[in-house]
């Protein structure tokens, strides 16, 4: 037979616990993280490294944080 498991108590006061607060939307990285590897992909067989950046930085165009 299946049984619950019992509940967990409640953390103390100031505990930080496994799960942020507040959700975060993390689809913006996602694609920027997908864009770069399409990038490196199509990079495959640069020698400069320094090409390979400016390709990237040019896939990003505005203000830098």
């Amino acid at each position: 037979p299946i049984t619950a498991s019992p509940p967990r108590p409640n953390p103390p006061p100031g505990a930080t616990t496994h799960r942020p607060v507040t959700r975060l939307n993390t689809s913006v990285l996602e694609g920027m993280n997908n864009r770069i590897k399409v990038i490196k992909r199509m990079a495959y067989g640069y020698r400069d490294s320094d090409y390979f950046f400016l390709k990237i930085k040019a896939a990003f165009p505005g203000n830098p944080r």
